[in-house]
């Protein structure tokens, strides 16, 4: 029977602990629209670059109760103009990776804070019909601050910001460096798992 007794409770102990794990290593897929802002300098006269809406897709996986890692990737397409007039446009892909502090991980709202490192990707680069480009692949980082709120047990609504401090060549009809430095605001749903 005291046997039975230390099974039964070594059983029960490994449980919680299991339990507890699986909890704080949570995962969240989050689906967020975005908009992005450039806050646009840097030597190019005249070049500015629109803010755009897209799409976002993140993967935030916790390694402890209050400790996370987000990987996320999104999309947007943005025009180019020299002095006011047409000069083209180009589409966006960054990529995040960011180290997050979440707080309040039981409360209504639930805030965070990360920081990391962006990759961009420029594609479909229509610049000056073709007789300008820019430097395709660029690294920098980023920052970030949030809150989910939770819409049932496994739902929640997240919004939050990022600053992406981001910068490209450019070549050909136009030379010089570009600073777009984007806000990124989002707004979306999650499904933690």
């Amino acid at each position: 029977m005291k046997t039975l007794g230390t099974v039964l409770i070594a059983s029960a102990l490994a449980l919680s602990t299991s339990i507890t794990y699986a909890a704080d290593n949570e995962s969240i897929l989050r689906l967020r629209a975005i908009q992005v802002e450039p806050d646009v300098g840097g030597d190019v006269q005249g070049l500015d670059v629109d803010g755009a809406t897209g799409g976002e897709v993140a993967f935030t996986g916790f390694m402890s109760e209050h400790w996370a890692i987000e990987l996320g990737i999104g999309t947007t397409k943005h025009d180019l103009t020299i002095n006011g007039a047409n000069a083209g446009s180009v589409k966006l892909m960054p990529v995040n990776l960011m180290l997050q502090l979440h707080f309040l991980r039981d409360a209504i709202i639930r805030p965070y804070i990360g920081a990391g490192g962006n990759y961009t990707r420029f594609y479909e680069v229509n610049f000056a019909g073709g007789s300008a480009d820019v430097d395709r692949d660029r690294y920098g980082p980023v920052a970030q601050v949030g809150l989910d709120v939770p819409l049932g047990k496994s739902f929640l609504l997240n919004a939050d910001v990022k600053k992406i401090w981001l910068n490209t060549d450019v070549s050909g009809a136009a030379n010089g460096t570009i600073d777009l430095d984007p806000w990124v605001y989002a707004l979306g749903i999650g499904f933690r798992f």
